[in-house]
C-alpha cells in the first residue's frame, strides 16, 4: 500500500500555471540582464532601454499572478510545482522591489533633473553642450522654479570652500574625477588672465550606465578657493535624487583630497632644511 501511495504521488502532474510562471520570471530576468549589457556597451539609447525594462517588469508581474494561481490549483488539486511557483514569486518580488522604491522617491522628491551648488550663477556646460545627443534635455539651467524646488528638497547642496589656492583645488577636483573614471571632456586649469578653473565630465549610473553630465568650477575666494559643481541628467524629468547625491559625494571627496594635499605640503615644508642652515655633521 505504501508503494502504491508513493507511486500515485510521483505520478501527479505538475501545475501548468507553475511552469509558465517560472518561464515568464526567467524571461523577465533575461530581458533585464540583456538590456543592462546592451546599454553599458552603448548600443541602446536610454529611452528604448527604459521601455524594455518596463516590459520586463510587466512579465515579472504576470509571473507573480500565475504563481498565485498555481498556489490555488496546487492546494485544491494536489498537483506538483510548488517550488516552481515559489521561485517565480521570489523573482517577481525581487524585480519589482526597486521600481517600488523609485515610486516612493517619485512621491517624496521634486521633479528636477539639474542640480547646482550655485543656482543663481550655475557653472556652464560648454564642450558638453556641443556633444549632447538630439532628444536630450536642454543644456541650459531650468531657472527660478527649479531653484526653489532644489532649495526645498536639498538645502545642503552648497559651494565648497577650501583653504588652498585655486590651482591646488583644481588638481584635487581633477584627481577625484579621474579616480571615479568619469569621461573627461574639457579641462581648463586656473591661470593668470583666466582665474576660473573648469572641468567637464560625463558620469555613468552604477547599474544601467546611463550618462549624466557634470561640470566643476573653481574660483578664488578670500581664504582660498570656492568650488561649485553642477550635475544634470540627459534624459527624464526626474532624477530620483541621483544628481544631488553625486554632488554631495563629489564635494566631500574633493574636500578630503584638498585637505590631504595641503597637509602633505605643510609637512614637506617643515621637513625641508631652512635656507642658510648647515647640514648636520655625521
Amino acid at each position: 500500500m505504501l508503494y502504491v501511495a508513493r507511486r500515485r504521488v510521483a505520478e501527479e502532474p505538475v501545475s501548468k500555471l507553475a511552469i509558465w510562471s517560472r518561464r515568464l520570471a526567467l524571461f523577465a530576468i533575461a530581458v533585464v540582464l540583456l538590456v543592462i549589457v546592451i546599454v553599458n556597451l552603448g548600443f541602446l539609447d536610454p529611452l528604448p532601454a527604459i521601455a524594455s525594462l518596463a516590459g520586463s517588469l510587466f512579465f515579472a508581474l504576470v509571473a507573480m499572478v500565475l504563481a498565485f494561481g498555481a498556489f490555488v490549483v496546487i492546494w485544491r488539486q494536489g498537483l506538483r510545482g510548488l517550488g516552481l511557483a515559489v521561485a517565480a514569486l521570489g523573482v517577481g518580488v525581487a524585480m519589482l522591489a526597486y521600481p517600488a522604491y523609485l515610486g516612493v522617491l517619485l512621491y517624496r522628491l521634486p521633479a528636477v533633473n539639474d542640480i547646482s551648488t550655485d543656482p543663481i550663477d550655475p557653472p556652464r556646460f560648454e564642450a558638453i553642450a556641443r556633444l549632447r545627443p538630439r532628444g536630450a534635455n536642454p543644456i541650459a539651467y531650468p531657472g527660478a522654479a527649479a531653484t526653489q524646488l532644489q532649495r526645498a528638497a536639498y538645502p545642503d547642496i552648497e559651494p565648497l570652500l577650501v583653504s588652498v589656492p585655486p590651482l591646488e583645488a583644481y588638481d584635487a577636483a581633477l584627481a577625484v574625477i579621474t579616480k571615479r573614471k568619469w569621461r573627461i571632456v574639457d579641462l581648463r586649469p586656473p591661470r593668470v588672465g583666466r582665474p576660473d578653473g573648469h572641468i567637464e565630465a560625463v558620469a555613468r549610473t552604477p547599474i544601467m550606465g546611463f550618462r549624466d553630465d557634470v561640470v566643476v568650477r573653481i574660483r578664488r575666494s578670500e581664504d582660498g578657493a570656492k568650488i561649485d559643481a553642477r550635475s544634470t541628467s540627459r534624459y527624464g524629468v526626474r532624477d530620483f535624487g541621483t544628481n544631488a547625491s553625486r554632488i554631495r559625494s563629489l564635494l566631500e571627496d574633493i574636500d578630503d583630497a584638498a585637505s590631504d594635499d595641503s597637509t602633505q605640503k605643510k609637512a614637506a615644508m617643515k621637513a625641508a632644511p631652512k635656507k642658510g642652515a648647515q647640514p648636520a655633521k655625521r
